[in-house]
């Protein structure tokens, strides 16, 4: 038993300490983040229009960091318009206490003290920086609230769509370097609450992947705006496919699952498959998951613990 234990922390470590500052991050296939204006259509995919993100740098490093934003502004080539060009969406950089311990700060809505913690920047974008870079700081990595739950310190960026009805559709990457992406040992983002933009081809399939702690025993997801637009499943590592109940146009699904002593201490992963016959375009949804107890589980961009692969009923015989 020790030596499985052993096994299993080293594989957590090992995962944490990689490389992994681009939010989306290549294991997801995500293309983009998604936040609409204030006015959008909420059958457009955001039900809240609004999106938080927390970045985690470890207590080792000591240089400056700088929080950069992809296409930050609406109206360029990767946004989505409806009618003219008229939204507005406005960055903040959080840290300080209660930057991510704040209870509100870490549930699916933007509701309460969500904006918890020191503001340390923002800026408003309507259009321009199409295609290119906006890079926030540089800061001190103490400016953080430092938390041993989520191995460092933690800022949070907020992003919302504070006029108009288009949808900005952006990236983040957490950076030691002001004009380029140069990624840190040991950083990793989460977020509780993903709104996302799928691909249009049905061959990709994306992922997200909620940590699953000790402590539960039960999850409950919710999705919004799924559009009927193929298959959700989760994958464990004891399990090959817990199917998920499927959201129409512009409302929620939610579908409850009980989880097995096994699967505790890893992470899931959820998997959203196009439909291959009819997929649809520009499809954006909105993704959470929740414990027994109501609290909204963390989605890391690079998996705690890896990727889970559940053991094959397959077993192959040499040839003699």
């Amino acid at each position: 038993m020790k030596s499985l234990l052993f096994t299993a922390f080293i594989g957590v470590i090992i995962t944490f300490n990689g490389f992994s500052q681009a939010v989306p991050a290549t294991e997801e296939n995500i293309p983009y983040l998604v936040t609409f204006g204030n006015k959008g259509d909420k059958s457009w995919g955001d039900d809240d229009f609004s999106q938080t993100f927390f970045f985690v740098i470890p207590k080792t490093h000591k240089d400056p960091v700088y929080i950069r934003v992809y296409d930050p502004g609406v109206g360029g080539t990767i946004d989505e318009k409806k009618g003219e060009w008229n939204t507005k969406t406005k960055f903040s950089v959080y840290g300080g206490k209660g930057c991510v311990t704040e209870k509100d700060a870490r549930a699916s809505n933007p509701i309460g003290n969500y904006k918890s913690g020191n503001l340390l920047a923002t800026k408003t974008f309507g259009d321009g920086y199409d295609q290119k870079w906006y890079t926030f700081g540089p800061f001190n990595p103490t400016s953080g609230e430092l938390t041993s739950k989520y191995g460092g310190y933690v800022f949070k960026v907020i992003a919302e769509g504070i006029s108009g009805d288009d949808g900005n559709l952006y990236k983040y990457f957490l950076s030691t370097s002001k004009t380029s992406n140069v990624e840190i040992e040991g950083g990793n983002a989460f977020t509780f609450e993903y709104t996302f933009r799928m691909h249009d081809d049905p061959k990709e399939v994306s992922h997200v992947y909620p940590y699953i702690d000790s402590e539960v025993i039960s999850v409950k997801q919710g999705n919004f705006d799924w559009d009927n637009d193929g298959e959700m499943k989760i994958i464990t590592n004891t399990r090959f496919a817990i199917h998920l109940d499927k959201s129409g146009d512009g409302n929620w699904k939610n579908s409850e699952h009980e989880i097995k002593e096994s699967e505790k201490e890893s992470s899931f992963d959820v998997q959203f498959h196009k439909h291959k016959g009819k997929p649809a375009k520009n499809n954006n949804v909105s993704f959470y998951i929740t414990n027994q107890y109501n609290e909204t589980l963390p989605f890391y961009t690079i998996p705690i613990g890896g990727v889970p692969k559940p053991p094959t009923s397959i077993k192959l015989t040499p040839n003699k």
